[in-house]
């Protein structure tokens, strides 16, 4: 069984005004990852289920191709091409559920439509030090990801088992895309219960799991071969690594939004590795490299995200951005290993 995350009053303050609200959004961060789709998919699941209503999900900007195959991803309006319409919706939309930020400013160019909208707030979120405003504010940081936030309160709400396929999918997908596949930040004993709930819903969880991981272009493989054989920079004193991704090599190996997930993750695979950073132009903008970090047992992640990039996150994986060159951006790593290295060694 699992425990109830909301008090009993927020649960009937949070049923009370799904109920009296007609005009539902869902919206989540920029760069749309598995957990804010698919917790994104999930909820609006719930709310058309179990409560009769008509929600509309609205992210801010393109998300990768291998989440396009997600119930009801067809349906989702992208606010950087349909920005009008997605202003109106906001404009008149009554609830708005805030999925997977902390901050509005993660919306990127729809922070000033969500925080100008007269609409009530709900957020529901796993990372540090939200700062969303919200008449229910469920942020649970210590949580796998959102979807199993999303989870635990529908079992809370007991509405289970009026909940099929097309929530259970997109729910697994966000845990599952949160955790690596289920290889940090997921020894929580209840997270296998859930997964365990959700199968009983006739998912396919290893069809996820190709979907998400085995979908990848030829172009996609080759750059992950290029980038381990002639970026990669590994501290052995350190147990840390980086490397580099250009905007020439993008352009080489025509990248596409998700060609890059996962690269950050593989020098980790090294014996006695703690620490791996990727650092990667953006394709368009001058000077503004993405920073994505990921660590091993305790090495914080977020800390460093936090003092060096610009970012935040998770203990073991983080993000952030640096406003500088590629070559200032080594730079900028090189001392944040030095000044972390009491931790790493």
């Amino acid at each position: 069984m699992l425990n109830n995350i909301v008090t009993d009053v927020q649960l009937q303050q949070l049923k009370t005004l799904i109920e009296e609200s007609e005009n539902i959004i869902c919206v989540c961060h920029q760069n749309p990852d598995g957990d804010a789709l698919g917790s994104c998919l999930g909820w609006a699941e719930v709310l058309r289920t179990c409560f009769g209503k008509n929600p509309v999900v609205i992210v801010p900007d393109q998300y990768p191709d291998y989440l396009h195959w997600l119930p009801n991803s067809e349906k989702i309006i992208r606010y950087d091409k349909r920005r009008e319409e997605a202003d109106e919706l906001l404009k008149q939309a009554q609830l708005v559920f805030c999925l997977d930020f902390n901050s509005p400013a993660r919306t990127a160019d729809m922070e000033t439509a969500l925080c100008q909208t007269s609409a009530q707030r709900v957020l529901i979120d796993h990372h540090l030090d939200p700062i969303v405003e919200a008449v229910v504010a469920i942020s649970k940081p210590q949580a796998s990801s959102t979807c199993e936030l999303v989870f635990r309160l529908v079992w809370q709400m007991g509405c289970l088992p009026e909940l099929g396929h097309h929530f259970a999918v997109p729910i697994y997908c966000g845990m599952m895309t949160d955790t690596g596949g289920f290889t940090y930040n997921s020894s929580d004993p209840d997270i296998y219960f859930i997964i365990s709930q959700l199968l009983t819903k006739k998912i396919n969880k290893d069809r996820i799991y190709r979907n998400v991981y085995h979908t990848f272009s030829e172009n996609r493989l080759r750059l992950q071969g290029f980038v381990m054989c002639h970026r990669l920079v590994v501290d052995a004193d350190r147990h840390a690594s980086y490397f580099t991704i250009t905007r020439k090599d993008l352009k080489h190996f025509r990248f596409m939004k998700g060609d890059a997930e996962g690269l950050v993750n593989m020098p980790l695979q090294m014996k006695g590795h703690r620490l791996s950073i990727s650092l990667r132009e953006d394709t368009e903008k001058d000077n503004l490299v993405w920073v994505s970090l990921r660590s091993v047992d305790q090495f914080p992640c977020n800390e460093m995200a936090a003092r060096f990039f610009n970012g935040g996150g998770h203990l073991n994986a983080s993000g952030g951005k640096l406003f500088c060159s590629i070559d200032e951006a080594v730079k900028v790593v090189q001392q944040a290993i030095l000044a972390f290295e009491s931790q790493l060694v």
